[in-house]
């Protein structure tokens, strides 16, 4: 069926060229005047012929995409910048059970990469997938796990927020003397 399509247009655009050349003749000069009267530049349509549409492109990366993903970024870094904190707290005081503070830059590189990666899973998710069984029903619920995963940070931040400070002498400590 498209190669019927293509070769007809192909006639279409060749045949008033070949009708012009033709040598003054009874059918050819039939021929030839019904080829001068098509216009060569006419749309698709005038013939009759049903050019296929060309699939829209789904646009993934939308406003909801980047309040969701930014919602996202910007729990992961209240827990991660919260968590610091209270280690930072923690260490100063002199708490047995912090033994350090990890460096700025390899505990950035490394939530970096966690993020990264779910951006591109949620980018996936968005995307359209001819293959995936149950794709419309996927690709509405993209947000679910970034929604779920902010809430949880969310929660995990205020939760460092509300770390009580470490008192001088730690329970166990404490309680024997």
């Amino acid at each position: 069926m498209p190669v019927t399509r293509l070769l007809f247009l192909m006639l279409l655009i060749v045949a008033p060229a070949i009708g012009q050349n033709c040598p003054p003749c009874g059918v050819a000069n039939e021929v030839s005047s019904e080829i001068d009267s098509i216009p060569i530049f006419a749309p698709a349509a005038a013939y009759g012929v049903s050019v296929p549409e060309t699939p829209v492109p789904q646009k993934v990366i939308d406003k909801k995409f980047v309040a969701v993903m930014g919602a996202l970024g910007g729990a992961e870094s209240l827990r991660f910048t919260t968590r610091k904190l209270v280690l930072d707290r923690e260490f100063a005081a002199g708490a047995p059970w912090v033994t350090g503070v990890p460096s700025n830059q390899g505990a950035i590189a490394k939530y970096a990469g966690l993020y990264a990666a779910e951006l591109l899973v949620a980018y996936e998710l968005k995307k359209p997938h001819s293959w995936l069984p149950g794709d419309k029903l996927i690709r509405k619920l993209w947000w679910a796990y970034p929604a779920a995963m902010a809430g949880i940070h969310i929660k995990n931040g205020v939760g460092n927020i509300r770390t009580p400070a470490p008192s001088a002498c730690p329970a166990t400590e404490c309680q024997s003397q």
